[in-house]
């Protein structure tokens, strides 16, 4: 099921796909510009090729509270205080490049965070794992004892 977005045309070819259940609708990243550090010569003093993409994940409509608690909770190191997840790019000296890298890495991290995770299943150690261990303690307890003085010997 495609959400669908308010007072915009869905052509469904311009959303971002992130899972199948959800796809985001351009309009809510927002990007801001800026110099980017680095070589470049003359061209980094006067090119604006970093890119920061923002995204509102806190108030964005296209999320069901489901994944934006879970969003919110997995992502929450790179999230800010409103709820805003913030990628910056300027791997390269074009910002058509970067702007699209920004986008990719959007893509990849929303897709991860929101992939289910397997529940792990406890399992106990078999009897052979138990006896393989203790006779590793046994051996390694030996070697250290043929490491200390022999009893009964004094030093004069």
């Amino acid at each position: 099921m495609e959400p669908t977005f308010p007072d915009t045309p869905d052509t469904g070819s311009d959303l971002i796909h992130i899972t199948p259940e959800l796809a985001i609708h351009p309009d809510e990243l927002r990007y801001r510009f800026s110099r980017s550090s680095g070589p470049g010569g003359q061209h980094v003093n006067r090119s604006e090729t970093r890119v920061e993409l923002l995204f509102d994940i806190a108030n964005s409509p296209s999320l069901t509270e489901s994944q934006r608690h879970t969003l919110l909770h997995r992502l929450s190191n790179q999230v800010d205080t409103d709820g805003v997840l913030r990628i910056v790019s300027s791997a390269t000296r074009s910002q058509t490049e970067n702007r699209e890298d920004a986008l990719r890495r959007f893509q990849a991290l929303l897709t991860g965070a929101l992939k289910e995770r397997r529940r792990r299943v406890a399992t106990r150690p078999t009897r052979a794992a138990r006896e393989r261990r203790l006779e590793e303690k046994r051996q390694r307890g030996s070697v250290k004892s043929r490491r200390q003085r022999p009893r009964g010997f004094e030093d004069e």
